[in-house]
């Protein structure tokens, strides 16, 4: 088995601004399960980059460890890439952003990797609005490790040994908007006509774009009452557990209204009810986004769209005051000016 895609494709194939075709912003053949909603997203991606025309060679591609992690090989393959280690994605991000300004950064994480052990990461990424898109494939466990529940889980639910989580749930797209994020949306990896859209603009906008993207697990996240699950049935689970096969799935998809709520059947026949937010939303101000979060969180409702959205925030380059020059490109006489001016600037600091 191979997990190269054939070279040979339609001649005829359009192309956008700059030529390309969007086989070009694609990658390897996905590994993940079938039906995981991750690459409903890693195909997101690919479509967003085409019809905004972005070079892939100018793309930046972060990303942590975990299912969500690996994604990164699925789309833009002649792009630069970096997998860092669990949690860590921000950090690599910020040092690689600070040498050179001109690249387009997509970073990459999954709800453990960003709500658990990469949570004071993805803090001060947030606090210095680094210039990127920041992605969270969020399916409420931890898949790669086989299901256990992740930080974003809902209490109550129950893990797949049967144990029930206890504890709240982090809101991740309430917790940035929060903690000031200049862009916060929330999608559904089933929804393309939605998600699609919100990636272009994340691309777009000048500084931290953060999108908390459901995903269902269709292997895993077997937890009850969930509203990102994929919860097994006892009968399902008797009849699979023992050689852990994973049955083919259908991808979940779905269109529906701004303004309007839909439920949508899960691979077990569970519903995950979602809210879009209505098109005359005014995503500019931070308390009524707060507001729309927590109403939405009482009735049960997963709210998407553009949450927030602040384009007059400095970024972190913008911040520190730096040159426009990318970091990595500056020559050593600029970098090193001179006893002369060594002495020009320590006497102006006395």
């Amino acid at each position: 088995m191979t997990y190269t895609r054939p070279r040979f494709r339609n001649p005829h194939l359009p192309v956008n601004k700059i030529g390309y075709t969007q086989k070009d912003y694609e990658g390897a053949l996905s590994t993940l399960c079938a039906g995981c909603g991750h690459d409903s997203i890693s195909g997101a991606i690919v479509q967003a980059c085409y019809e905004l025309s972005i070079e892939p060679h100018r793309v930046a591609k972060m990303s942590g460890i975990g299912c969500s992690s690996k994604t990164p090989a699925y789309f833009l393959s002649n792009s630069h890439g970096f997998n860092s280690v669990h949690g860590r994605m921000p950090s690599v991000a910020t040092g690689a952003y600070l040498a050179n300004r001109d690249l387009v950064y997509f970073g990459v994480s999954g709800d453990g990797d960003t709500a658990s052990i990469g949570m004071g990461q993805f803090v001060h990424a947030i606090r210095r609005n680094l210039n990127m898109v920041y992605v969270v494939m969020n399916n409420g466990c931890y898949g790669l490790t086989k299901g256990q529940d992740s930080a974003t889980a809902d209490a109550g639910s129950k893990s797949k040994s049967g144990h029930t989580n206890p504890f709240q749930a982090i809101d991740l797209a309430g917790l940035a908007l929060e903690l000031g994020a200049s862009f916060v949306a929330r999608s559904f990896s089933g929804d393309k006509t939605q998600l699609v859209p919100l990636l272009k603009a994340a691309l777009a906008h000048p500084g931290f774009a953060f999108i908390d993207v459901i995903s269902p697990c269709v292997t895993f996240n077997n937890n009850p009452g969930s509203t990102k699950s994929y919860d097994y049935v006892r009968e399902h689970i008797e009849a699979t557990a023992t050689v852990d096969f994973v049955p083919i799935k259908s991808e979940i998809t779905t269109q529906y209204e701004a303004g309007s709520t839909k439920e949508i059947a899960l691979h077990d026949d569970s519903l995950i009810r979602l809210h879009k937010i209505a098109s005359d939303w005014d995503p500019q101000d931070r308390h009524s986004a707060m507001n729309a979060l927590h109403h939405a969180r009482s009735k049960g409702e997963i709210l998407t769209g553009l949450i927030y959205i602040d384009e007059s925030l400095q970024n972190l380059h913008e911040v520190l005051n730096t040159t426009t020059e990318p970091l990595n490109t500056l020559e050593e006489k600029v970098l090193c000016p001179g006893s002369k001016a060594l002495a020009t600037l320590n006497a102006g600091l006395r």
